[in-house]
């Protein structure tokens, strides 16, 4: 029993201290994203765009993406609307070309998903004769802010090659489950994304509302066909020396799944994919940061291993409540008690802070987002449930990495930019 004892004592030592490390760092890089700078600076239009919609099966949806990219406040003549009609059943191509979009139909019965798609649609605007500075790339669900391509100018003509834009939510009220989502992608886009912005360090493709530039697209090429291809591309990015640059007002409106079952299938999908691309790149990264002494690259691999640490997490509060029943185990049989002072402690501290950050902290983010409501807060009452599914979520992802089969996430909800432009 004492050597159980130890196992579980030294096993618990190095997660909480994994954790903790973890934590602490995480927590230290969202303070960064307190304080924003509004950035006031008008730039001309200058970069042409190339708006690419990946749809399957969208014809719910379809129209209202291609309604709010045609009222953006952009001169018509530097962009076009594309749409990649992807193995397509429905009437989504159909809707697409009534509604004034260029629509490719792509039919493959080999190399299904969004990856291969995008890589199909890249070729051919490469190959037009019409040329685009830049390619956007949506996802059919979106809905599009009218500065978006303002936004995005901006932030090219300072330089980048790779900008990220603000995801948020087209329907936070639906659910409980929509609105943990919401809560989850508000927060990262503060204290994550906006952090690392004004850390100076890379921020992180969210797989849609991000632009990049033709020519670094022909450059390294496309090539990212995994289950999250966004990530793929991000690590590629940086091992190549670019960074993704972040447009806080550039925002697309993403629909959130309604129920609990398909979140869970959505986020174990993100978690195969996180996976299977850390497998291939974590070490590269953590090399060639070691070598070159960059942190850029060494913070890129410690956010490609998320599935890991959410796993490491669970199992560190696991070992630690085994911990806690064998300690009052031992109270109740009068044996001597093991004490686990340094690992309770750390423990201790881990818990505590977590739970500043869940329950003070997060809030106050959303009130500087402008995001807190009275539903929003009820909502945010049940978000520990949906935090707490991302370690069974995880586990699965990393014992399913090498399922690549990609599925659709179904999407229903119509609603018009209008609409939201007006609840905002």
């Amino acid at each position: 029993m004492s050597i159980f004892k130890e196992i579980i004592n030294y096993a618990s030592r190095i997660l909480t201290y994994t954790v903790y490390i973890v934590s602490i760092y995480y927590l230290c890089i969202s303070f960064f994203g307190l304080l924003r700078k509004r950035d006031t600076e008008q730039i001309k239009p200058k970069r042409s765009f190339a708006l690419i919609i990946a749809a399957h099966n969208e014809e719910i949806v379809i129209g209202d993406i291609i309604e709010s990219l045609k009222e953006l406040d952009y001169p018509k003549k530097l962009y076009d609307i594309f749409v990649i009609a992807d193995n397509c059943t429905d009437k989504t191509a159909l809707k697409a070309r009534k509604k004034g979009a260029f629509v490719y139909e792509r039919s493959s019965i080999g190399k299904r998903g969004k990856g291969y798609a995008l890589e199909w649609m890249f070729n051919k605007i490469f190959n037009m004769e019409k040329k685009y500075d830049d390619i956007a790339i949506f996802d059919a669900d979106n809905i599009v802010h009218k500065n978006f391509l303002k936004e995005m100018n901006k932030q090219l003509c300072k330089g980048y090659k790779v900008v990220q834009g603000y995801l948020d939510s087209k329907n936070p009220g639906d659910t409980w489950i929509t609105g943990s989502y919401s809560i989850a992608f508000w927060t990262n886009n503060r204290m994550f994304q906006l952090a690392r912005s004004n850390l100076g360090l890379s921020a992180q493709l969210g797989g849609t509302g991000f632009v990049v530039d033709t020519d670094i697209l022909k450059k390294l090429g496309w090539g990212a066909t995994c289950l999250t291809e966004d990530l793929e591309f991000t690590c590629k990015l940086i091992l190549h020396g670019y960074k993704v640059g972040w447009a806080h007002d550039a925002i697309v409106y993403d629909e959130k799944p309604l129920t609990l079952w398909q979140s869970w299938n959505q986020r174990k999908r993100w978690m195969q994919g996180f996976t299977d691309v850390s497998s291939r790149y974590f070490f590269k990264l953590v090399k060639k940061a070691i070598r070159n002494c960059n942190f850029l690259l060494m913070d890129c691999a410690l956010y490609s291993i998320q599935p890991i640490i959410a796993v490491l997490i669970g199992f560190s509060a696991i070992s630690g409540g085994i911990q806690q029943i064998m300690k009052a185990l031992d109270l109740i049989s009068g044996f001597n008690t093991v004490v686990y002072s340094i690992n309770f402690n750390l423990l201790t501290v881990a818990m505590i802070l977590l739970s500043v950050l869940q329950f003070i902290y997060t809030p106050f983010i959303l009130i500087l987002e402008k995001k807190l409501n009275f539903k929003t807060f009820v909502y945010y009452i049940f978000y520990p449930v949906y935090a707490i599914t991302w370690f069974p979520i995880s586990l699965l992802g990393i014992i399913g990495k090498n399922n690549k089969e990609w599925n659709h996430t179904v999407h229903s909800r119509s609603v018009k930019i209008k609409d939201l432009e007006k609840a905002n």
